[in-house]
């Protein structure tokens, strides 16, 4: 069945998008390309040098600018600035309008402005990075004490302008994302369902699944995740197949994820167990589903997989009691003889 058909489980597939890059052809509009730190040409990079201190290990606070901010309050973020061309370059920095647009995270053009940027201080915003070398700097968000409650997205911008010699400039950006949400108090949880699974079959025949989730949380969703696909004909087990990245989804809205499946997977019957996560927050659910010879099957409602009960962790506080219980035993029995 190939090597992405497997017998038995196997580990998940983490998928992260680590940069926004925009290529800007003026006086074209902007279109999304993709690009990579290892280009034979270079480039120019970006990445996050400071977190909240109660983010944790969570991996999107990593990536991306994402904070719960009072009004009245002000941070600032380290952005470290890479060259890996051979040439110098003067790269200009700002922050942008973004948002999100049906379950995309969507930059505006150009210099856009909205609420978050315009709280958004960029220093230096221009700077000299050496051909190899790298350059800090600061990013001050600073919140309007009247600023009303709710999330807003933007980006911070690396700009790199070519070409003006021929009439024709071209315009290179690379971004982190923001994330900030303006509120008193802890900030909103996030959260989400994944309601039903739909299997279906591409117009070249290849098996995809769609799986419908809902955020019911307060803070926006970049979802990845995978799908597993167990009982299968004959015992058969398939995957982990990776969801199909670039999903983001706005508080309150519903959306559907693609895991696109190898063209080789039997109709089934399958038992499809998908597991999400944003940041740290994970969710799994499960459903039995067939693929249809073409188009789409009708959806299939989903149950939750509940987390598995901590046993060993309550074991070893119960241990953990216990000896301290012996210990102060011993301790008083040799008081008494003392």
């Amino acid at each position: 069945m190939g090597a992405s058909l497997l017998f038995g489980r196997c580990g998940r597939q983490i998928l992260a998008a680590l940069i926004l890059i925009v290529l800007v052809h003026a006086p074209a509009h902007a279109s999304a390309a993709s690009n990579s730190p290892t280009d034979d040409l270079g480039g120019i990079g970006v990445r996050l040098l400071d977190k909240p201190a109660d983010a944790g290990e969570d991996p999107r606070a990593l990536l991306y600018i994402v904070d719960h901010l009072a009004p009245g309050s002000l941070i600032s973020r380290r952005i470290e600035v890479t060259n890996t061309t051979s040439e110098s370059a003067a790269v200009s920095m700002y922050a942008a309008a973004a948002g999100i647009e049906g379950d995309h995270f969507v930059v505006a053009d150009g210099h856009t402005p909205n609420d978050l940027s315009t709280w958004c201080t960029v220093l230096p915003a221009m700077k000299d990075v050496p051909a190899g070398g790298a350059a800090t700097v600061t990013v001050t968000i600073n919140v309007p004490a009247d600023a009303a409650a709710g999330e807003r997205y933007g980006v911070v911008w690396a700009e790199v302008r070519s070409g003006a010699a021929s009439g024709i400039v071209q315009v290179n950006r690379v971004g982190i994302r923001l994330y900030v949400s303006v509120g008193t108090g802890a900030p909103p949880a996030a959260n989400f369902t994944i309601d039903s699974l739909t299997a279906q079959r591409s117009p070249d025949g290849l098996p995809t699944v769609l799986a419908t989730v809902h955020n019911t949380g307060g803070r926006a969703l970049d979802l990845a995740g995978s799908l597993e696909m167990l009982n299968g004909p004959g015992g058969l087990s398939a995957g982990p197949f990776p969801v199909t990245p670039g999903f983001t989804l706005a508080i309150g809205s519903s959306g559907q994820v693609t895991i696109a499946l190898d063209e080789r997977v039997p109709d089934g019957p399958w038992d499809a167990t998908l597991t999400l996560h944003s940041g740290l927050l994970e969710r799994s659910a499960t459903a039995s589903i067939i693929f249809p010879e073409s188009g789409s099957a009708l959806p299939v409602p989903t149950t939750a997989v509940e987390e598995a009960f901590p046993f060993a962790a309550i074991g070893l506080a119960v241990a953990l009691v216990l000896c301290g219980l012996v210990l102060l035993f011993m301790l008083s029995q040799r008081r008494r003889h003392a």
